[in-house]
């Protein structure tokens, strides 16, 4: 194609210096040269070099013609960057940056001796030429000159055009650059399938327990920028594009990126037997992404939400209810207010900052949920409580990866509260997974929640990262906090089919436990999952089945100041201690289509009505384990208000937007509960629940409690 192209070159030199001292770059091939004799072979060597490397896109239209403007520099370093592309096909300015990222590197310029940085422009004309058929000039810029001399010559009615070509220099196509960052992906059970299989592949080296993942973890294994492309739709004007495929405002640039995009979720259902004619959720909100260079990546999100729940979830919620006369807490948002007669208003917040200066280490500051595990629950560490604050470290190498939480919670009960404030807590835990075997995974967690009393505050004995909690807790008073111990284990028997487990230990007597007499104090909990990917050879249907069983008391601990909670919500499991669960589930997705099935079966032992029996019988981790405890042997689960609980949550939608993970749903919910006696708390109860809405997926609701 050479042939029948031409190149036209110009370079204007920009270089910061006078014509005394000034040096050009050495380009390979001009070793030796000086003066006039180097100029010419740098421009030489440029010319070569575009010329012979550029490939002018095949998709021009036919029979074009133009230019490509381009201002590069050559730094301190010899090497070449492009700052800014002025083209009218987006293709040759890519093309442009593409050669001139390729361009070798040579010694830098030089004033009076010392390396510096050197701007140049170039002029590709379209067609090309060979190099030398059309003479290069260069045009002298001096800007290093004595800065009262150059004041003196400013036209003050000259505007400075440095904005302008800031904004221009910076701007390139947006091609999802997200997906290659260390960004948080959203926490949502639904989203997270869809590359579930992908990442639970025999013979890969990764850590799927720690959650949320960052997108530069998934698009190893998954490629994201694929997956978005196989369904993304052929809309070329700009309300199309926004609607069905990108982000609301989207703007990308040398090393840094950001998106905007509002934040819906808008429900409207009935419930059976409810009190109000109707079920909604109206939610709107904000969402910043970003990233600067390679190593940090924000997030913000800001909801303001207003709702009215089915009877049974409004009930549980209101008897979260903290201090100070809210009416309620709504279970994984947090705090609502009252609005207007029937309803709650309830905001939230979540950011997150993270920091990753090497491939061995993620840092994270943030106010939000974590979870550990590979299950649906987590009996370890869930995302079931309001947001809080946290900070993360992971590290990653060979088989390993280690990751420290350290969080900041609230416990928002009229017994602790002072002066109008929140009694203050902290936790630190620790996870440890390492890869065994290609197919073998195993994992060591521990977890230690200390109260701010007698000024302790956020005790730095925990800020070491490597250290065994238990006995640092116990060397400051072995009742001043609440220690767990937990392990969890994965095995992929093959690319279809993944085992998990967690075992959960809050305490242990090994006498009690040889004795058989179901002691109160052996306090621990177990699950077991099994996943099916791909099920029956259908592709992107996942079939999930799991069981959870915690003992009574498991979270709570002598202080109920220390227990394993956050704003009147448990941190481990929903629904606390003393039950069984078993849990179906099944995933399936097609293009943008989706639809889901989960189905619970449960045993809680809950306990009775406080004004009748205010006996404590191990379901509540608000009660300190040590008050009204009616047994210390013979400690079941199930023991107190015995409740059968079957819930089926079905649910088929529609993806609109990939890119705000925007999805129109329909939901159909139906709960049996049936407690031995009703409480204010809980009550006999049957619903059929069902909602549509429009909502971008961004975080788990949880309605089965």
């Amino acid at each position: 194609m050479k042939r029948y192209f031409a190149l036209i070159l110009m370079f204007v030199g920009c270089l910061n210096l006078s014509a005394q001292g000034e040096q050009f770059p050495v380009m390979s091939g001009c070793e030796g040269k000086n003066g006039t004799d180097l100029e010419a072979c740098f421009y030489n060597g440029v010319q070569d070099y575009v010329y012979n490397n550029f490939k002018v896109p095949s998709d021009l239209p036919s029979g074009y013609t133009g230019n490509v403007f381009v201002l590069f520099e050559v730094n301190a370093e010899g090497n070449f960057k492009v700052l800014y592309v002025d083209a009218n096909q987006p293709q040759l300015a890519e093309e442009s940056r593409r050669v001139f990222g390729q361009m070798p590197k040579a010694t830098p310029a030089k004033y009076n001796g010392n390396p510096t940085y050197a701007k140049y422009t170039i002029n590709i004309a379209i067609p090309l030429l060979k190099p030398g058929e059309v003479p290069v000039k260069a045009v002298a810029n001096t800007t290093k000159t004595d800065a009262r001399k150059q004041q003196a010559r400013i036209d003050r009615n000259k505007e400075l055009g440095e904005f302008d070509s800031v904004a221009k220099m910076y701007t390139k196509t947006f091609d999802n650059p997200q997906f290659r960052s260390h960004l948080n992906i959203p926490f949502s059970h639904s989203y997270y399938s869809q590359f579930d299989a992908e990442l639970n592949q025999v013979g890969s080296n990764n850590h799927t327990a720690s959650k949320p993942y960052a997108y530069a973890d998934v698009d190893r294994y998954y490629n994201l920028q694929s997956a978005y492309d196989k369904i993304k739709k052929n809309k070329s004007g700009w309300y199309g594009r926004k609607l069905w495929n990108e982000n609301t405002v989207q703007i990308q640039g040398e090393d840094y990126w950001f998106t905007l995009n509002p934040i819906f979720d808008l429900q409207l259902g009935k419930s059976s037997d409810d009190k109000v004619d109707y079920t909604y959720i109206n939610t709107r909100g904000l969402r910043l992404e970003g990233g600067l260079g390679s190593t940090i990546n924000f997030s913000t999100t800001i909801f303001e939400s207003q709702g009215r729940f089915a009877d049974y979830f409004n009930q549980y919620a209101e008897s979260l209810k903290p201090d100070g006369g809210n009416p309620a807490i709504i279970p994984g948002m947090g705090i609502a207010k009252s609005f207007k007669t029937d309803s709650y208003d309830f905001p939230l917040a979540e950011a997150n900052l993270a920091f990753t200066p090497s491939k061995f280490l993620n840092l994270n500051l943030g106010y939000g949920r974590n979870f550990i595990g590979d299950g649906y629950r987590s009996l370890l560490l869930g995302d079931g409580a309001s947001p809080y604050p946290y900070f993360k470290i992971n590290t990653t190498f060979w088989k390993i990866k280690y990751t420290n939480i350290y969080t900041w919670l609230k416990d928002v009960r009229p017994g602790v509260t002072e002066d109008g404030t929140y009694a203050t807590k902290f936790a630190a835990s620790h996870y440890l997974s390492i890869n065994l075997t290609k197919r073998w995974n195993l994992g060591f967690f521990e977890s230690v929640i200390w109260s701010k009393q007698n000024d302790r505050g956020f005790d730095m004995s925990f800020v070491n990262p490597i250290i065994f909690y238990r006995s640092v807790e116990f060397a400051s008073s072995s009742r001043s906090g609440n220690a767990m111990l937990a392990a969890t284990t994965k095995y992929k028997i093959t690319n279809q089919f993944t085992f998990y487990a967690q075992y959960l230990l809050d305490e242990f007597s090994l006498e009690d436990m040889k004795s058989g007499n179901q002691s109160w104090k052996n306090k621990f909990g177990y699950q077991l999952g099994l996943k099916y990917f791909n099920a029956f050879n259908i592709d992107h249907l996942i079939l999930q089945a799991e069981y959870n069983h915690v003992r009574p008391y498991v979270y709570a601990h002598s202080d109920a100041l220390t227990n394993y909670g956050h704003n009147n919500q448990s941190l481990g499991h929903q629904w606390g201690g003393n039950f069984q669960e078993f849990v179906a589930i099944g995933r399936y997705s097609k293009g943008r289509l989706y639809a889901d099935a989960k189905f619970t079966v449960g045993v809680r032992g809950l306990d009775f009505d406080p004004a009748e029996n205010t006996a404590n019988y191990g379901s509540n981790i608000y009660l300190s384990y040590d008050d009204n405890r009616p047994l210390d042997e013979g400690v079941v689960i199930g023991q107190g208000n015995k409740t059968h609980v079957f819930i089926a949550d079905v649910q088929a939608g529609y993806l609109v937007n990939p890119s705000t993970n925007l999805r129109l749903f329909a939901n159909f919910i139906y709960r049996n509960f049936d407690p031995m006696a009703n409480t204010p708390t809980f009550s006999k109860d049957t619903t059929s629940w069902f909602t549509i809405g429009l909502r971008s997926d961004v975080f788990n609701w949880y309605f089965d409690y």
